[in-house]
């Protein structure tokens, strides 16, 4: 089964990016689910219901998120009633929502998605990751062989820390948060396949999805200025995971980076 991992979707470039090059991935690999990072998909920071949904039409099977999941407070409409809009699991149970879940692909097929925020360098401060994934896995695993992880984290290290910790237990661990597309791409000897950021889905002419000059103004004054989302080179960027349904295990992982046209 392959499976495509969105990286952090920045603002309307983003979701036009979804829209315009989903559909046609889809395709062209013979995907069989489809996880996006949304974290940044409301203006460039939180989610919504409608732009939730309209994800969801653009083939998008299950929406992850981070830090900024609850940025907008639309967002407490819908993380409770639908399953398919993660929060970070690392968060105290009280919280609304839930960390992880198994969905079934339109091929029959059931996927279990979990969503982790790291602790390194990353506010507010988190549960344990490493704990809080582990204890998921023991859950998830008598129900189903597929098991994707989403360690949404600043630190290169503590991602790295990660797919050590659950390669031969998970069929994936995908980094998200930094924007920025590694190329460390691997499948450990456990079976689980590793990137330590898929990257970003939005406008590479910027510094991380916004405009340059409003950054640049931020780092030359140390002023307090607004970020506004750029709109140029448009592209989405991501993971390819091919996993053995029958054992769980990554076969590969190649990652994708796709120009808007």
């Amino acid at each position: 089964m392959k499976i495509l991992f969105i990286g952090d979707i920045v603002g309307s470039p983003g979701r036009d990016a979804v829209k315009g090059l989903v559909p046609v991935l889809i395709k062209e690999y013979g995907l069989g689910f489809v996880i996006a990072n949304a974290e940044n998909v409301a203006g460039g920071s939180g989610i919504v219901p409608r732009l939730a949904a309209q994800l969801f039409d653009d083939g998008v099977d299950v929406l992850t998120s981070g830090d900024h999941v609850w940025k907008k407070k639309e967002i407490l409409e819908i993380i409770d009633r639908d399953p398919r809009v993660l929060r970070p699991l690392n968060l105290p149970d009280c919280v609304p929502g839930r960390g992880w879940n198994v969905f079934t692909a339109s091929t029959g097929v059931k996927v279990a998605v979990i969503n982790v925020v790291g602790r390194v360098f990353m506010e507010p401060l988190f549960e344990c990751p490493f704990k809080a994934t582990r204890k998921a896995v023991e859950e998830i695993a008598s129900q189903v062989k597929i098991i994707i992880v989403d360690i949404h984290a600043e630190a290169t290290s503590e991602k790295v820390a990660l797919g050590w910790y659950l390669d031969g237990l998970v069929s994936a661990v995908l980094g998200t948060h930094t924007h920025v597309q590694t190329a460390d791409e691997k499948i450990l000897p456990g079976g689980c396949a590793y990137i330590t950021d898929v990257g970003m889905t939005g406008p590479l002419d910027s510094v991380i999805g916004r405009e340059k000059t409003d950054v640049l103004g931020r780092f030359l004054t140390s002023m307090p200025t607004r970020f506004e989302v750029a709109k140029d080179d448009i592209h989405l960027q991501g993971a390819v995971v091919d996993i053995d349904e029958a054992t769980g295990k990554a076969r590969s992982i190649v990652r994708i980076q796709r120009k808007l046209c």
